[in-house]
C-alpha cells in the first residue's frame, strides 16, 4: 500500500480549488490567442516526435494517460487515429474523472493513484504524463509513480512527457522538474526531451501579434517553461 495519503489529499484539495477558482478558467480561456498557440505548437511538436520514434501511425498502440483530467489528451489521440478500446485514463479527482466519461462515454477512464494502478505488466507502448510530476511534492510518490509507469510500459515503449521545469511563485502546489529529476524519476530510460510553450504569462498578453511574435519568442530557451518530449524504454537484449 503507497504512504502518500497526506500527499494524495494535498493533491486532491488543490485540484478542487482550481476547479472552483475563475481566475484559472480565466487564464486558460481557449479563446486566448496565446493559449490557442501553446496548444498548437505542443501538439505539432508531439506529432513530430511520434513520427521521429517509431510511435506512428497510433493504431496499433495501447496508450495510457496517467492524470487524464477531463480526458482531452486522450480525446485528441482518438482524433490521430488511435483505437478507442486501445485508450486509457487515471487519474486522481472524482470530478474530473466523471466529467471525462460524461463527455466520451466510448474511452476508458479510471478514478484513483497511479501508485496503485493494477494494470498488467508491459501493457502499453505509451504512457502519457503531461503535468503530473510537477504537481506531485513528496519525493517518494514521485518515485511510486514513475516506477509503476515503468512497470506498465512494454520494453520499446515511450514515456510522453510534457511538464514545467520552472518552479510557479505564485503557485506553491506545483515544483519544476529539473532534467536532472527526470533522470533520477526513469534512470533506465533514454531521454528525448526539448524546450516548449512560451511563458504563458507574456504568450496570452501577445494579442493580434501572436502569430509572429510567437514562434520568435519560443525560440528563446530562457523563455520556454517546459520540457516535452519521450523517455524511451529499452527493448530487452537478446
Amino acid at each position: 500500500m503507497p504512504h502518500s495519503e497526506d500527499e494524495v489529499r494535498r493533491i486532491r484539495k488543490a485540484y478542487t480549488e482550481y476547479a472552483g477558482n475563475p481566475e484559472v478558467a480565466v487564464k486558460w480561456d481557449p479563446r486566448n490567442p496565446g493559449n490557442r498557440a501553446i496548444v498548437r505548437e505542443r501538439e505539432e511538436r508531439i506529432q513530430e516526435l511520434l513520427r521521429v520514434h517509431g510511435f506512428w501511425p497510433l493504431e496499433p498502440l495501447h496508450i495510457l494517460d496517467v492524470g487524464c483530467g477531463t480526458g482531452g489528451m486522450l480525446a485528441q489521440l482518438e482524433s490521430w487515429g488511435a483505437k478507442p478500446e486501445n485508450l486509457a485514463g487515471i487519474d486522481l479527482i472524482p470530478e474530473r474523472v466523471a466529467r471525462a466519461q460524461e463527455l466520451y462515454p466510448h474511452l476508458h477512464f479510471i478514478c484513483g493513484n497511479a501508485e496503485e494502478m493494477d494494470f498488467p505488466q508491459a501493457t502499453f507502448d505509451l504512457v502519457a504524463a503531461f503535468t503530473v510530476f510537477s504537481s506531485i511534492l513528496d519525493g517518494q510518490m514521485a518515485q511510486a509513480v514513475a516506477r509503476r509507469i515503468w512497470w506498465v510500459m512494454r520494453p520499446g515503449g515511450a514515456v510522453l512527457w510534457y511538464d514545467f521545469r520552472y518552479d510557479n511563485p505564485n503557485n506553491p502546489n506545483v515544483r519544476g522538474v529539473k532534467l536532472l529529476k527526470i533522470r533520477h524519476l526513469f534512470p533506465g530510460a533514454l531521454p528525448h526531451l526539448e524546450l516548449v510553450t512560451l511563458l504563458p504569462p507574456l504568450a496570452r498578453r501577445l494579442g493580434s501579434l501572436t502569430p509572429v511574435l510567437y514562434p520568435l519568442l519560443a525560440r528563446i530557451p530562457l523563455l520556454c517553461t517546459h520540457y516535452l518530449g519521450l523517455l524511451l524504454k529499452p527493448r530487452v537484449q537478446e
